[in-house]
């Protein structure tokens, strides 16, 4: 009994060392936020970012809606674009702020979307820039034309439009459909499409584009009386990138046009290509 009631000892000589533990646990967790801030401060100065500060929008927000203003039925209003080009300016300050690093992350259908957008908005950065013009033809040189113009820079260095056609879009992507996408400002070109073209429904907007100009007489129509199908030059141009997948301009044209079949037989000829601006009336 008198055992149980004993009453309990201090121990002061273990508080000294509490506390001294307890002060070197406060000074370790000070040094360890330190050294975090000081890791994260190196990691933004130094670009050590796996991912961009701000990402890349993919849907061409920007891009769509400047076609939204001042684009009818593929025909373009340049009068008024030329007096309102701050939308389109941050657009392509947005364009040329990717570099290949980033533009390595996209995927494909991003990608596609991206080059195309991009000819679309350069194209109509080049026209503003010289309008009023009556054909985009009369920029460039003698021999190089208006596509040779290095004017523009986009994923780290000077570019011409060529290059996006030829180097990046036919050579990396191999898809035909791209020909009635990209627009070349004039008449004779596959329409200018309204819309930004986006990843997300690039299928279906390639689609769209494709239908809306074989099936458009001013560019292509088959004339079953005397059996001969009349296609745009494009077809001539690019006749390689249309057969490469289909074997023919005609399985070509029967598999994306949506129209009763052209007999496999038919004479083909190419309708002379109208070089006129693309302008509103």
């Amino acid at each position: 009994m008198k055992e149980r009631n004993r009453p309990q000892q201090s121990h002061p000589k273990l508080q000294p060392q509490s506390n001294a533990i307890n002060k070197t646990r406060k000074t370790n967790n000070k040094a360890i936020k330190f050294l975090l801030i000081l890791t994260t401060m190196y990691v933004y100065a130094f670009g050590y970012v796996n991912e961009p500060i701000h990402a890349f929008d993919h849907k061409h927000t920007q891009w769509n809606n400047e076609l939204k203003k001042y684009v009818k039925e593929g025909n373009v209003d340049y009068s008024t674009w030329k007096k309102n080009q701050s939308g389109l300016d941050a657009y392509l300050q947005i364009l040329s702020g990717v570099d290949e690093k980033e533009y390595s992350s996209f995927n494909n259908s991003e990608k596609l979307s991206f080059l195309i957008n991009a000819y679309n908005a350069f194209t109509i950065r080049l026209i503003l820039d010289h309008y009023p013009l009556k054909s985009i033809k009369e920029l460039g040189g003698l021999f190089s034309g208006p596509w040779k113009l290095e004017f523009f820079s986009l994923l780290g260095s000077k570019k011409n439009l060529d290059w996006i056609e030829h180097e990046k879009l036919r050579k990396d992507f191999q898809e035909p459909r791209i020909h009635f996408a990209i627009n070349c400002a004039s008449k004779g070109c596959p329409p200018l499409f309204e819309q930004s073209f986006q990843a997300p429904k690039l299928e279906e907007q390639l689609i769209y584009v494709s239908k809306r100009f074989l099936t458009d007489r001013n560019y292509n129509r088959y004339d079953s009386s005397q059996k001969i199908l009349y296609l745009s030059k494009i077809f001539q141009w690019f006749g390689g990138d249309f057969t490469r997948k289909s074997g023919s301009l005609i399985s070509f044209y029967n598999s994306n046009s949506g129209l009763s079949p052209v007999p496999t037989n038919a004479e083909i000829r190419y309708l002379d290509y109208d070089w006129n601006l693309n302008q509103t009336k």
